[in-house]
């Protein structure tokens, strides 16, 4: 029988924003998270694009594939508005942005699929964020969901695809869910600090590299002690929509959270990344909608926080 978490899926929720010129590491290095000034096409980034009060207007995966060239990777229905809002900065930067969609195919590799994928790779991408190439494709690996193996595809047109079993894309978008790393969307655009994604834990914040905007924000929130929400994984008998509301009993006056990434669960029912209140985690049960909502079970996220490393 095929094991249904092993396979390749076509990816059709993710856009490509290119960033191409000589200056195209500098200017994302002084708008993003990350730094790509000395970023190498050995490693991919995972990236956030804040506002000035340091909420995430939408997040990355950087893919550099040449000096001049670097591919990001982000939701595909906040790709428009991105673009828009980056372009405000370019100036008189040596950079030219365009959304490149169309121009690739971008694929989800799971299980022994994505192993055999990288095999090739000198090292075999043994660790998130591992990058490489294959027949002018780049590969990612990204985060395990429960253990299992996952990469990210992306190639021109034309290029030679991946092989595998076709695998549904609710699939993938579960293995999203369960790696902990959350994508952000429209519904929660311009509403977390990187940190309450957990994103300076998972590669996604750089607190060495010079200014971006919100950066002041973002560092204020991991010096002084002024975080007080996270991302756990959550599991309801019901549809979770992203967006929504959390409720704890500790305080049902006022919301502790928000459902930020969900997909149906292969065994029945949703599971779902939420962000909210470490104290609303710690204590008390925790609702979907309004105080007496259905009730969500909770885990803390499947890597270790910077805190606890």
């Amino acid at each position: 029988m095929k094991n249904p978490l092993q396979g390749v899926v076509r990816l059709t929720k993710t856009g490509l924003i290119r960033a191409q010129g000589e200056d195209a590491s500098k200017f994302l290095h002084n708008q993003l998270t990350q730094d790509f000034s000395l970023m190498s096409p050995a490693v991919a980034r995972l990236a956030g694009f804040c506002s000035a009060k340091g909420r995430l207007q939408a997040s990355f995966i950087g893919i550099k594939r040449s000096s001049d060239d670097i591919w990001l990777v982000c939701s595909k229905d906040l790709l428009a508005t991105t673009m828009k809002r980056l372009s405000m900065f370019v100036m008189r930067a040596k950079v030219k942005l365009t959304d490149a969609s169309d121009d690739v195919d971008m694929y989800g590799l799971v299980g022994h699929v994505a192993a055999a994928a990288t095999h090739d790779i000198a090292g075999h991408l043994t660790s998130p964020w591992d990058a490489g190439s294959v027949h002018d494709a780049s590969m990612v690996r990204l985060y395990p969901a429960d253990g299992i193996e996952r990469v990210l595809w992306v190639g021109p047109k034309g290029a030679s695809k991946p092989v595998g079993d076709a695998m549904n894309e609710s699939l993938w978008d579960w293995t999203e869910v369960r790696s902990g790393v959350a994508t952000v969307t429209l519904p929660v655009a311009d509403v977390f600090v990187p940190q309450m994604l957990n994103y300076e834990s998972i590669g996604g914040v750089n607190f060495k590299k010079g200014c971006y905007p919100g950066q002041e924000v973002v560092a204020r929130s991991q010096f002084r002690g002024t975080l007080k929400r996270r991302t756990y994984v959550a599991h309801a008998a019901s549809s979770l929509v992203v967006g929504v509301e959390l409720f704890s009993d500790g305080d049902p006056t006022q919301p502790c959270g928000v459902v930020v990434q969900s997909a149906t669960a292969p065994n029945g029912g949703w599971d779902a990344l939420v962000s909210m209140q470490i104290s609303a985690f710690e204590g008390g049960s925790v609702h979907v909608g309004s105080p007496t909502g259905q009730p969500l079970s909770l885990t803390p996220a499947p890597y270790p926080l910077l805190a606890d490393i």
